[in-house]
């Protein structure tokens, strides 16, 4: 039977969540515990999920996720969409730090700014709802 521990007992190690001290067999972390704690980072964590809040821009991060870079062109013949619908996405992915672009042959080319963005996607994949 694992035991639980208090949010004050659990400390955050890079991206990962570990029980402070090693303690071992039948300690828990607890996951979300930070952010009970942390209104300021639960509030971060909003905005990048209302930034990613529509379909198309989810699309958009998944295929930047799977291809790497992409000119706007060619994600929007990749989703079907217009070239300017798809670009209206793209900035507010990129305003949120979530996409960059660098300018090639005056086109924008984007591609996955936050690294943390793929096993978002990797989760979002796997919701059963």
């Amino acid at each position: 039977m694992a035991m639980m521990m208090p949010a004050s007992e659990v400390v955050s190690v890079g991206a990962r969540t570990k029980t402070a001290k090693g303690r071992g067999r039948g300690a828990v972390a607890l996951i979300g515990a930070h952010l009970v704690e942390d209104s300021e980072r639960a509030a971060q964590i909003a905005e990048i999920m209302k930034a990613l809040a529509h379909p198309l821009r989810i699309q958009l991060v998944a295929v930047l996720c799977l291809e790497g870079e992409l000119h706007v062109n060619a994600l929007a013949e990749r989703l079907g969409q217009k070239q300017a619908i798809v670009s209206q996405q793209l900035r507010i992915l990129r305003m949120r730090g979530l996409l960059a672009a660098t300018r090639e042959g005056g086109l924008a080319k984007y591609r996955v700014a936050e690294p943390r963005l793929r096993e978002m996607v990797r989760c979002m994949e796997g919701c059963s709802i």
